[in-house]
Formats: C-alpha cells, sequence, structure tokens
C-alpha cells in the first residue's frame, strides 16, 4: 500500500519509533504521537499522572512491567495541537542500552500503538498543517547537513524562508487572476478590473525572482552534496603531495618515482563551510605498458569527466623548459572546454623556476594560472580560495533562499516557462479566458513546491527517504 494512503488511512492510529540513532549510547529517545499517546505511556510509567499535567513539561519516573522496573526516564510532554505533528506527542528519553529501548517499544505497542513508517511523524505534520512541503524536506536536510553552510541553508527553509518567497508570488498572482476572470463575468460590458501595466510589472518581477531562485542551485547543490573536485596531471606532476597539502596531513604516498599512484584516493576539504571531495587521481600519460597504470589512467579520466572541478597540476619547469609541454597542456584545456568541465590550471614547483617566465608562457597560451610549491606549501591557500570562490561565486550567503532541492529546480523551470507563456499571451492580447489559463498553470507549479498542489506518488518519494522517528 502507498504510504500516503497508508497514513491518510491510519491518522487515528498512535505510532511509535526510536527517535535516535541505532547503536548504545548515554541516552535514547521514543518517541510516541497520536491520540493515545499519552495514555499508553502513562500505562506504564510510574510517577506523576501524566494526563493531568500541562503540555511541554518534563518529568522523571520510571518505566515498568507489572512489577519490574524497566528503566528510570524523563518523560516530555508536547499536547496537541502545540506539537511537532500537531497531535499528542510524548518523548521518552531513556538509557541508551538497546535492550532498554526494544523493552520500552515492546511495551507501547502491546498497549496499543503501531511502529512507525519512514517519514511518517513528519508527514503528520505535514498533513496536519504544521508544515509546508518545502519545510518537511528541510527536516531532512537539516537532519543530513554536515557543514555550516548547509545546516543554515536548510535552517532557513525550515523557517519558512522559500515558503514565504513562494507565498508572496501566489498571492499576487492570484489577486491579478482573479481580477481577469472577473472580467470574463462582465464581458459584455468591456469592463476592465486589472491593470495590465501593473500586471506586466508583476510578471517581470516574479521572473527576477524565479531566474534568482534557479541560478542559486548550483550553489545549493553544492551546498548540499559537496563539490567533486579531481586533482590531475601527468605522472610526478605533484599531485599527492597537493592533496596532502590541502588536507594538512599525510594522507597519500609520496614518491619521487612516476606513478606511485596508481588508483583514486578520495578525501574530503571543508572550505568556508562548503565540502570538497578531493580525488587524487593517477598520473595521466599516453603510453605505458604497465596494465596496472593504464587502468589507474582510465579511471583518473573517468573521475575527470565526471568532477564539478579539476585541478589540472603540471611541472611549472617543464613548461618553461619543454615546449612540447606546453602543446599537450593547450591539448588537455581544449579537451576540457569542449566538455564543459571547470577548471583551474595550476603550475605546480614554481619554487624550483622563474615564476615570471611562467607567468610570460602562460600569457602567450592565453590562459590563466595558479602558481604554487606543493611541497612547500606556497599559496596553497590561494588555490583553497580560487576553489571556494569557483563554487560560490565570491561568497555563500545562506541567509536568503538558497535552492537546493532538484525538485524544486524543475517546479521552479516550469514557473519560468509559465511565466513567459503568459508575457507572450499579453504581448499578443490573448483574450481573458486564455491568458487566465497559462496563471493557473503557474499557480500550479509554485504549488507542486509547497504542497498546495501535490500527488500521493510525490509525498510518497519524499516522506520514504526520511528516517524512522522523523
Amino acid at each position: 500500500m502507498l504510504l500516503f494512503l497508508w497514513a491518510m488511512q491510519t491518522m487515528s492510529d498512535t505510532i511509535v519509533a526510536i527517535a535516535t540513532p541505532n547503536g548504545e549510547g548515554a541516552i535514547g529517545v521514543i518517541r510516541l504521537s497520536g491520540g493515545e499517546a499519552l495514555s499508553i505511556v502513562n500505562n506504564v510509567f510510574r510517577g506523576k499522572d501524566l494526563i493531568a499535567q500541562p503540555t511541554h513539561t518534563l518529568h522523571f519516573g520510571k518505566i515498568i512491567d507489572g512489577d519490574k522496573v524497566v528503566d528510570e526516564v524523563v518523560v516530555s510532554l508536547f499536547k496537541g495541537p502545540k506539537s511537532y505533528t500537531g497531535e499528542d506527542v510524548v518523548e521518552i528519553s531513556c538509557h541508551g542500552s538497546g535492550y532498554v529501548l526494544q523493552e520500552v517499544i515492546r511495551l507501547c505497542t502491546a498497549g496499543g500503538a503501531r511502529m512507525a513508517q519512514p517519514g511518517e511523524f513528519t508527514m503528520r505534520a505535514f498533513l496536519n498543517g504544521k508544515l509546508d512541503l518545502t519545510q518537511a524536506e528541510a527536516v531532512a536536510d537539516l537532519i543530513a547537513s554536515n557543514s555550516s553552510s548547509s545546516h543554515k541553508a536548510a535552517l532557513h527553509n525550515l523557517r519558512g524562508g522559500f515558503s514565504s518567497d513562494l507565498a508572496s508570488m501566489r498571492d499576487e498572482l492570484i489577486q491579478f487572476s482573479a481580477l481577469i476572470e472577473l472580467e470574463l463575468d462582465f464581458s459584455e460590458e468591456d469592463v476592465a478590473f486589472a491593470d495590465r501595466t501593473r500586471f506586466y510589472e508583476l510578471i517581470d518581477r516574479i521572473t527576477a525572482a524565479t531566474q534568482a531562485l534557479l541560478l542559486s542551485f548550483s550553489l545549493g547543490n553544492a551546498i548540499k552534496n559537496g563539490v567533486g573536485v579531481a586533482i590531475a596531471g601527468k605522472p610526478n606532476a605533484g599531485k599527492s603531495t597537493l592533496l596532502n597539502a590541502l588536507l594538512n596531513e599525510e594522507r597519500a604516498i609520496v614518491s619521487e618515482v612516476a606513478g606511485t599512484t596508481r588508483d583514486t584516493i578520495e578525501e574530503v576539504l571543508n572550505i568556508n563551510g562548503i565540502l570538497f571531495r578531493l580525488i587524487d587521481t593517477a598520473g595521466i600519460r599516453e603510453h605505458t605498458a604497465d596494465l596496472i597504470e593504464q587502468q589507474g589512467i582510465a579511471r583518473s579520466r573517468d573521475a575527470m569527466s565526471k568532477a564539478d572541478v579539476v585541478i589540472y597540476l603540471f611541472d611549472s619547469v617543464a613548461l618553461v623548459e619543454d615546449e612540447s609541454e606546453r602543446a599537450a597542456l593547450m591539448l588537455q584545456v581544449a579537451a576540457f572546454k569542449d566538455a564543459g568541465i571547470k577548471f583551474l590550471l595550476t603550475a605546480n614547483k614554481v619554487d624550483l623556476t622563474d615564476t615570471g617566465s611562467v607567468l610570460e608562457v602562460m600569457r602567450e597560451l592565453g590562459e590563466d594560472v595558479l602558481l604554487i610549491s606543493a611541497k612547500k606549501k606556497d599559496n596553497i591557500h590561494i588555490l583553497s580560495d580560487a576553489l571556494y570562490n569557483l563554487v560560490a561565486g565570491g561568497g555563500v550567503n545562506t541567509e536568503g533562499t538558497i535552492v537546493t532541492n532538484v525538485r524544486h529546480y524543475t517546479a521552479l523551470q516550469n514557473v519560468l516557462n509559465a511565466l513567459a507563456d503568459i508575457k507572450k499571451g499579453m504581448d499578443d492580447n490573448l483574450p481573458g479566458d486564455l491568458l487566465s489559463l497559462d496563471i493557473r498553470r503557474c499557480l500550479h507549479y509554485l504549488g507542486e513546491i509547497t504542497g498546495a498542489v501535490t500527488t500521493e506518488d510525490k509525498l510518497d518519494y519524499i516522506f520514504s527517504k526520511f528516517c524512522i522517528g522523523k
């Protein structure tokens, strides 16, 4: 049975689940929600009468099974509708023993609760009007946040920042749609209620806001999922040394022998709140008889094609002294540009040559370059800053709305297309009934984002990705 239909049919059930991660810990929390949550817990709790206690209070006592004490606990009461789900919610803070938690769950299910489905608590919050769909999704994003930027973006959406932006757009469109449809009722009298000039201004304003949200997605995706960065180049260019320098630890084996790195090595670097997944690749050269090295080179090319950014590292000494090195570099640059890959050309070992000569060669080639010495850790901060600016465009403003969700991005693209159709219809002087259809289509796509317009299968997909207990 679909999760949404299941949730609708079982809204009267009281549900229970462990809300803390698996494994032993100091504390484990069990959450119940539903009309019988208070009475179910009250029947196995020895302390105050929970039903008589006010909402948003804590109570110390014991969970008992007949005459046996299972654990000493603290019970938190959140009576509906002033609770996360809008129903009566009880949370039992036990000691974090797996045995204790399962015993308390057993007593709750014996008392009439059933085990919750993944995301069912948050789905109930959505169905009871406590959260809209963007806020519900922000709950999952907040739980999964692994950097300050992803945390701030999720918190902004959870607090209704994105919903507020969309609600403002919808309200203004609805007002004009109502005026246009009112004109249809008076069509024989040729009366105009909707000011077309103001409507043009509104469409332009909403279009600009929608475009700004769409543009934020590349940054939002980086904040949410991290940025894949392949460190690539010829053998012995210093890729492993650079990885170690960026991480400030000896993670990769460094050797003067070319081809030491045979496989990709992945590590994570946090730069100003954005996670960069650094991939140290095997050195790329055109001819080698070593089968293992050939496989490593193939994986390096695959890593470059899949990366969000490539740091292409080359030997600055070889660049200055060997013309064939310059030709090979330009071939690689052309390949990056043809494939649409973002890249940073990085000249390594500048401590061994004249930096002016390196810059002069790169000017002749018409390409920008970063000058570093991975071994001496010179200018590594400049490379880090360049990586960050390439992704963040000079800064991350998580105070405003940043689109981090593919579903939201797709719906916003549909909104933008619908707005273009509305404007074209106005340019072509379409009658109000046809113009009204385009406005309704735009409102539909805006409503899809917040859940004002939705389908059961979409809700199933969204909430099935939540953990049990949330």
